[in-house]
C-alpha cells in the first residue's frame, strides 16, 4: 500500500492518544479512539465518542504521519472506541500500520462478528469488553441482541488463538456478585482464562466507585481455588 492510499482510510476519529503503557500488554502504545458506537452502557467512560455521526476530531492522516515518525519509538497501535468495528475503513487503517511496523490491538465489545472477522488477520492482541452475562446484556446495554453477537465474536477469538483479555466493568448500581459470577462462568465456558474486573468511574463526577465488596464477595464464593480466576484493574 502506498503512502497516499494509507492516509485515505476512511476513519472516523474522536480522540488520540499518541503515547500510553497501558493499553496494549508489554508494549508502548498509542491508541486512536473511533467515533460511534451501537451499545448506550450506562456506566460509559467516553460518552462523546457515541454518536456515529459526530464530526471528527482530528483526521486519519494527521494520526498516520505521527506513526510514521514515531516508527521504533512505539511498538504497537490500539483501535479503540466508541466501537472500531463500526468503522468501514478499519481494515484498511489497520493494513497501513502495520506495514509501518506496528503490532495492532484492538478494543472491542464484539458487537459485529462479521466484521471482526475481516480484520482479525490484522489483530494482534484484543481487549474484549464483556458487559454482562449474554442473556442479559439488555439490562446493562439497552441492546438485547448484543449479548449473541458478543458471544459469538468471543467464540471466533478463541478459535482463532488470538492473544486476548476478557474485561467486565463493574458498575455496582446494577451488577452484584452473582451477576459478575455469570459474567465469568460465561466467559470461562467458551475457553477464556484471562479475565479482568475493571473498577468503573462515575460518567459525570468522575470519582472511582469501588470494586472490592463485590470483587471480594465473588472471590469468597469460590472457595479452594489455587488462582483467583480474575484480576482487578483500578480505574485509571
Amino acid at each position: 500500500m502506498s503512502r497516499a492510499a494509507a492516509k485515505r482510510a476512511l476513519l472516523r476519529i474522536g480522540g488520540f492518544q499518541p503515547f500510553t503503557t497501558v493499553d496494549y500488554p508489554g508494549a508502548l502504545a498509542a491508541v486512536i479512539f473511533c467515533q460511534g458506537c451501537p451499545l448506550r452502557c450506562v456506566y460509559c467512560h467516553n460518552p462523546d465518542l457515541l454518536p456515529a455521526r459526530a464530526p471528527p476530531r482530528i483526521q486519519w492522516r494527521d494520526i498516520y504521519d505521527h506513526l510514521a515518525k514515531r516508527r521504533g519509538l512505539l511498538d504497537a497501535a490500539v483501535f479503540s472506541g466508541g466501537e472500531p468495528l463500526m468503522q468501514s475503513g478499519l481494515a484498511e487503517a489497520m493494513r497501513a500500520v502495520k506495514e509501518l511496523g506496528y503490532r495492532i490491538g484492538l478494543h472491542t465489545s464484539g458487537a459485529a462478528p462479521a466484521r471482526l472477522g475481516a480484520v482479525l488477520h490484522l489483530v494482534d492482541w484484543v481487549g474484549f469488553d464483556v458487559k454482562a452475562p449474554f442473556g442479559a446484556y439488555e439490562k446493562i446495554t439497552g441492546v438485547a441482541e448484543a449479548g449473541a453477537r458478543a458471544r459469538l465474536s468471543l467464540q471466533m477469538l478463541v478459535k482463532a488463538k488470538t492473544a486476548m483479555e476478557a474485561r467486565a466493568t463493574v458498575w455496582p448500581d446494577m451488577m452484584d456478585a452473582l451477576f459478575v459470577e455469570s459474567i465469568i462462568s460465561d466467559v470461562k465456558a467458551l475457553g477464556v482464562d484471562n479475565i479482568v474486573l475493571q473498577e468503573a468511574r462515575d460518567p459525570v463526577s468522575k470519582a472511582p466507585r469501588g470494586i472490592d465488596e463485590i470483587a471480594g464477595a465473588v472471590s469468597k464464593n469460590k472457595p479452594g481455588q489455587d488462582a483467583p480466576e480474575f484480576k482487578i484493574r483500578r480505574a485509571a
